[in-house]
């Protein structure tokens, strides 16, 4: 079978196997064990890697705690900054596209007396700025748009949102999953006051991320999840995960240098499957085709003339998405699509191809070559 599904999770990176191998035996101290040389070590790596993320989004190392992952990232960042802010007002203001990570805490915090707007996007999937500004108010807290959409990979303005939010005095959270490690992201430069990292996006291991917190201009506060010890600046308890954590940092490092090279040699084979695709007629690209990831199509594949649907066909030669991998036991149609304004049937014959870091041209011509037989 072969992988276009890099969104949803990549290979770990040889060289970044090798640095986490001694920490799982070797290595293994716990790094928060102050009084010996085995935690001392532990340590030393932790701050290392903690260096790496922070070097990798334009932060300060202070500024960066570790986390299991994104989802944990932004749990942490939505409740916190509610329970934290929400003697100054309880307005948040998210988009409908976001991942379910975002929408669900949302809907959570909502039960608990959050007034939550949901921004809607246009047929390009992207938000409205005016629509941005019209809805903040001196009881808006926090503003959470995603600055890359894991199923279409359309991008949004993060300083103009930035530049909205901090002019009403709120905080702005970015979902950048998607975005690290594929664009350029310095949180000065864009104004983002809290943002995370996921390492297996980065061909990094699962189960370790970071998350970006702003401690000037301005300082965000925000209530812990977890409680039991302290770690990571009270603001994250419990043992760390060492392997992971210095894993996620070598991938930093990795994706720093190698990401315009990239970036142009991955946008070519994208651009191959599209420029061969479209001659299907009906064949459309979802989402804005200029504000995007550069590894991203997602494509509306019309039905068969027997009526079937093109995954059905791919599905057992090629890995590909119909939607986000959180949400793909979920039967029903994308919810990014349908807020894009497809309806129930064209959403489901959408598909998501996500490449990579290890994808091949032949690969790309087979893909090309098998869908465009079935319209034969």
């Amino acid at each position: 079978m072969v992988y276009f599904d890099y969104n949803s999770t990549t290979p770990v990176d040889n060289r970044v196997l090798e640095e986490m191998l001694p920490f799982f035996s070797e290595h293994f101290g716990n790094a928060s064990s102050s009084t010996h040389a085995f935690g001392w070590h532990a340590q030393g790596a932790v701050e290392k890697a903690r260096k790496q993320v922070a070097d990798f989004i334009g932060a300060e190392a202070s500024e960066i705690i570790f986390t299991s992952g994104a989802t944990e990232s932004i749990n942490l960042a939505l409740k916190g900054i509610y329970y934290a802010y929400k003697s100054k007002g309880n307005h948040i203001i998210t988009c409908v596209t976001e991942h379910k990570a975002v929408l669900d805490t949302c809907a959570f915090l909502q039960e608990r007396g959050a007034e939550v707007t949901f921004l809607g996007v246009d047929q390009e999937g992207r938000i409205d700025l005016d629509e941005l500004k019209s809805v903040l108010t001196d009881k808006t807290i926090l503003v959470a748009v995603m600055a890359a959409n894991n199923e279409t990979g359309v991008l949004q303005d993060l300083e103009k949102i930035s530049e909205f939010t901090h002019a009403a005095g709120a905080i702005f959270f970015s979902d950048t999953t998607q975005m690290a490690g594929k664009l350029p992201l310095d949180v000065n430069e864009t104004g983002i006051d809290v943002c995370c990292v996921s390492s297996h996006k980065l061909y990094g291991p699962k189960g370790a991320g970071a998350l970006f917190i702003r401690r000037k201009n301005p300082r965000v506060n925000l209530i812990p999840l977890f409680h039991g010890g302290g770690h990571e600046n009270a603001k994250r308890s419990g043992t760390l995960n060492v392997p992971g954590i210095v894993g996620l940092g070598k991938a930093c490092d990795i994706a720093s240098d190698e990401f315009w090279e990239d970036n142009t040699r991955i946008s070519k084979l994208r651009g191959y499957i599209e420029h061969q695709l479209l001659e299907i007629p009906g064949l459309r690209i979802n989402g804005s085709t200029r504000y995007r990831l550069y590894n991203t199509s997602n494509l509306y594949l019309p039905p068969l003339t027997n009526g079937d649907h093109v995954y059905s066909h791919l599905k057992h030669q090629y890995a590909v998405a119909l939607g986000s991998a959180c949400t793909s036991a979920t039967p029903e149609p994308s919810h990014v699509l349908k807020s894009m304004g497809l309806d129930n049937l064209d959403a489901s014959n959408s598909i998501r191809f996500s490449l990579g870091k290890k994808s091949q041209k032949e690969e790309v011509e087979s893909l090309v070559s098998f869908i465009l037989s079935l319209y034969k």
